[in-house]
């Protein structure tokens, strides 16, 4: 009897288990809604940092999460909201790691505690910093990089205030000085994000060093000694 074209021949089986024609696949787990945003937020946040938001696309976000372009827009609506909560997410982890860090003593512990937490921050979160430290392209950012160190600032000043009055200084600079000293250790993170040379450690005792010391030889009514215009 011919054997059906579309049957193949059956081969005898003596004893044992049966060959399987195929090996199963193992059916690969589907993310859920929570899952797949975050993944799309940490492929967003690498592709911002080493490209940029403009050099970034919706479709290699969606290529490198392994799905179409539809479920980035479904869940941020566009390239502009999940950059939008990237910059937001990382800004309230570094302002919440240099909260967190302040845990009270002498002003220089404190100040050596906000220094060291910013370098912290941008060891451990390096893709997050270099977009923090880019100007939003977007015309309406959830905020600015100048925004947060001013927030930052914010808890630097109440340190200096409280010092000021307890050496006789008018506690009225104590903003003027905390910008400057947060925007000194600010920029000296850019640079060190580049370089990692010297360590951190050494990088935050030379800040304070200089950051304590400037401030412990203050003059009440400091002058220039150029001629210059008010």
């Amino acid at each position: 009897m011919p054997t059906d074209e579309t049957t193949p021949p059956t081969t005898p089986f003596s004893g044992g288990t049966p060959p399987s024609s195929s090996p199963k696949k193992r059916a690969r787990r589907r993310m859920t809604g929570k899952e797949r945003r975050e993944q799309l937020l940490d492929i967003g946040r690498t592709l911002f940092a080493e490209r940029g938001f403009e050099g970034t696309s919706v479709e290699e976000i969606a290529h490198k999460a392994g799905v179409s372009k539809p479920v980035v827009y479904e869940h941020f609506g566009g390239k502009e909201g999940l950059y939008a909560v990237v910059v937001d997410r990382e800004m309230r982890r570094l302002l919440d790691m240099v909260t967190g860090a302040l845990t009270g003593g002498h002003p220089r512990e404190l100040l050596e505690q906000a220094a060291f937490a910013l370098l912290d921050y941008i060891e451990q979160y390096t893709d997050g910093f270099r977009i923090l430290v880019r100007d939003s392209p977007l015309p309406q950012s959830t905020g600015t990089f100048a925004s947060l160190i001013s927030d930052i600032a914010t808890q630097v000043e109440d340190i200096l205030g409280r010092e000021f009055k307890n050496r006789g200084f008018d506690a009225k600079l104590s903003p003027l000085y905390a910008q400057a000293l947060v925007g000194m250790v600010a920029l000296t993170g850019q640079w060190w994000l580049n370089v990692r040379k010297p360590k951190k450690a050494e990088v935050a005792a030379h800040l304070v060093n200089l950051a304590w010391h400037g401030l412990d030889g203050l003059e009440q009514k400091p002058r220039l000694i150029g001629h210059r215009r008010s």
